[in-house]
């Protein structure tokens, strides 16, 4: 009798479904949503907060960022209202060797201050949990920027004492990326 193994498929992003909250819908930026990204993004405040962005952000751009997803290592999910049906931030998540995924965000000017990345987050950690519980989950942050690195520790990340990749910024991981308490 022969046993034939079925080789593990590597892990990808590519098909990592979207989702549903409360207000918000989550799902991969297609080449449709290029001109809302243009215009999500386009922004000093996001530009110059996010060190891959270029600035001016154009539509060139935001095509190619988009595009980035059919590796299956990148995936830029847009974050829409649900009642506006508007592109209100973006959550990228990014695989890390073999056993972590990046996650990282901005939000729209007239979208902050409103928990939209806090809920945006909050749904992609659980569905990451569930589809890669051997990956732990980390992000970056300036320690400066007030707004992201409290979004951060709300939803269970702690700062490992490490530089990130990134200069000035700092690795936060998710402490147990099964529990996100909100």
């Amino acid at each position: 009798m022969f046993l034939f193994r079925r080789a593990a498929q590597p892990d990808s992003l590519a098909t990592l479904p979207g989702l549903e909250t409360g207000r918000l819908r989550i799902a991969a930026l297609a080449a449709r949503d290029a001109e809302a990204l243009r215009r999500l993004t386009d922004d000093p405040a996001i530009t110059g907060a996010v060190d891959f962005l270029p600035e001016p952000f154009t539509l060139a751009d935001a095509r190619a960022l988009i595009a980035s997803g059919r590796r299956g290592s990148d995936r830029f999910n847009g974050v829409w209202d649900r009642e506006s049906r508007t592109l209100v931030a973006v959550v990228g998540t990014h695989l890390r060797g073999e056993g972590a995924i990046e996650i990282g965000y901005w939000v729209g000017g007239a979208a902050r201050g409103r928990g939209i990345a806090t809920e945006a987050v909050a749904g992609l950690l659980g569905l990451l949990a569930r589809r890669f519980p051997h990956r732990s989950v980390v992000a970056e942050c300036r320690p400066g920027n007030v707004a992201s690195w409290g979004l951060l520790r709300k939803l269970g990340f702690e700062d490992t004492g490490e530089e990130g990749h990134r200069p000035g910024r700092r690795l936060l991981m998710k402490a147990d990326p099964f529990r996100t308490p909100i």
